[in-house]
């Protein structure tokens, strides 16, 4: 076995006298890949930035050793400096800028104190090379897919001649084929001798690449396995992560569906900026009261665009068709005639369009109901505190208290906050596009949960995702989207992923 090129030993660190580490341990063998999981909240990304430098040497307790000798990190240049590059979950790439200058951003090679672009142009194409990209060096970043943002991302830790390569969530945002790309690129960097921490939910893919994982719950190591002789199944992980065994990954329920409820017929949207161009074609959906419908696609289809453009067409222009609600045809013409007609939308994108990350839990709670918490046109705290605590039992947030700033909750901790945001508004259609990504097996678990106790209460919900086995566990139905149109509809006995993706290639739509 390789020596250990990292070792953290008893690390502890506390927010405002809230332990989030408490005396971790995690050693990294060089050459290999070794995965961290654990629930949102356990201490994953505290732990990297404790790693990184941006808690600094002496704002928490324990050592670190990397490549034997012990580090004192004061700020991420330090990290940097040995060879440790974390990159984060929110990519940090200029978008109008282009790749060249965004991998040597401020890391500029220069002659006589002026950049040599020639040579950063040449390097950046040996970079792009390495990392199985086919772009142009000046080609800008705002151009690109997310899955070739995270190679230009990692074409930059290249060159800082990274020696431990730190992924947080890297493939949260990604299709299947750029996954299976940047998983591919890591099993490459391992063979050329670089080291990689991999922070994920997707327990498949750690299947698919990790030599060893180290599970954290609560701040604490519960765990730490080797994959090539301990048993590191996705059951063994999921038992160790949330401390007891999930046999059912979805909610027990027997749906009970009635009358039809909500209705969109011959509804059509042309692109935001490009209105020649049509996104949704003519599309027509039903759901009846106490169903989960679904919507599997792949990315690009119109999914998004379709939700968003009947919910107070947030998305899109030349917009024709009608809704409607218990047979009659209803305005959604805007944001707040959609909310006061029972309908609400939680955003794939929580942070940027679902929370005040910088307000507490109690400021985002009542934003979608705001009459509910005022008196006279003023917010009665009092009624604002009150209902945040009631949400935040109901849904089980965990946070210190309800004054806590979002920004500072865990990813599916921040869910639930913008679930709550709805549910105070007492929707009668819930319509939620991507609900789990980037939050882990447990929580996604109370996000099913509350989807099926919504659904027996007779709401209509209709949850879009990317992950087809939640759409083939949660759903009563699920309609398939390709380029606009839905090309096939399937009950839950019927569905299948197989089925669901002949339908997407088979559809030959233009």
């Amino acid at each position: 076995m390789n020596a250990p090129i990292l070792e953290m030993q008893g690390i502890s660190k506390a927010f405002h006298g809230v332990k989030a580490l408490s005396d971790v341990n995690l050693t990294v063998q060089g050459g290999q890949i070794h995965a961290i999981v654990g629930e949102n909240g356990a201490g994953k990304s505290t732990l990297m930035k404790v790693l990184s430098g941006v808690y600094p040497h002496g704002d928490y307790e324990g050592e670190i050793r990397f490549e034997g000798q012990a580090c004192r990190f004061k700020g991420i240049a330090d990290s940097e400096a040995r060879g440790i590059i974390i990159i984060h979950q929110e990519l940090a790439l200029v978008p109008l800028l282009s790749i060249a200058e965004n991998i040597f951003l401020g890391n500029e090679p220069a002659r006589y104190g002026v950049i040599d672009w020639s040579q950063a142009y040449s390097r950046t194409q040996a970079l792009l090379e390495k990392v199985g990209l086919n772009e142009s060096p000046n080609s800008l970043i705002t151009n690109l897919g997310v899955g070739k943002q995270q190679m230009v991302e990692i074409a930059k830790a290249l060159s800082k001649e990274v020696k431990l390569l730190i992924l947080d969530e890297p493939t949260a945002s990604l299709n299947e084929t750029d996954s299976d790309a940047l998983l591919a690129l890591l099993l490459d960097l391992k063979q050329h001798g670089i080291s990689c921490i991999l922070i994920s939910h997707k327990l498949n893919e750690i299947a698919k690449v990790a030599d060893s994982i180290t599970v954290l719950r609560d701040g604490a190591t519960v765990a730490s396995l080797d994959c090539q002789h301990e048993n590191a199944s996705e059951d063994v992980i999921i038992r160790h992560m949330v401390g007891r065994a999930m046999a059912d990954r979805y909610p027990q329920r027997t749906p009970q569906i009635g009358e039809l409820v909500f209705e969109v017929r011959n509804w059509s949207v042309h692109h935001a900026e490009h209105g020649d161009r049509k996104i949704i074609k003519n599309v027509n959906l039903q759901i009846k009261r106490g169903e989960i419908v679904g919507i599997a696609g792949l990315m690009g289809a119109g999914r998004t665009e379709l939700a968003m453009s009947i919910f107070g067409r947030s998305y899109g222009q030349g917009i024709s068709g009608e809704v409607l609600l218990h047979g009659q045809t209803i305005d959604t013409s805007t944001v707040q005639k959609a909310v006061d007609h029972g309908l609400a939308y939680v955003t794939e994108d929580r942070k940027g369009y679902g929370l005040v990350l910088d307000e507490s839990i109690a400021w985002n709670t009542p934003l979608a109901n705001l009459g509910g918490v005022s008196r006279h046109g003023v917010i009665d705290e009092g009624r604002e505190f009150a209902i945040a605590q009631d949400y935040r039992q109901q849904l089980h947030i965990r946070s210190p208290d309800v004054q806590a700033r979002v920004v500072n909750l865990s990813g599916g901790n921040q869910q639930k906050v913008v679930l709550s945001k709805w549910l105070f508004s007492n929707p009668q259609v819930l319509m939620l596009d991507e609900p789990t990504r980037g939050i882990d097996v447990g929580a996604k678990f109370e996000i099913y949960t509350i989807m099926a106790g919504l659904a027996a209460q007779g709401k209509c919900v209709l949850m879009i995702s990317s992950e087809m086995p939640e759409l083939l566990g949660m759903c009563d139905r699920i309609y398939v989207l390709n380029e606009g149109r839905f090309v096939a509809e399937f009950t839950a006995q019927e569905a299948s992923q197989e089925k669901i993706m002949r339908s997407i290639v088979t559809s030959g739509v233009h």
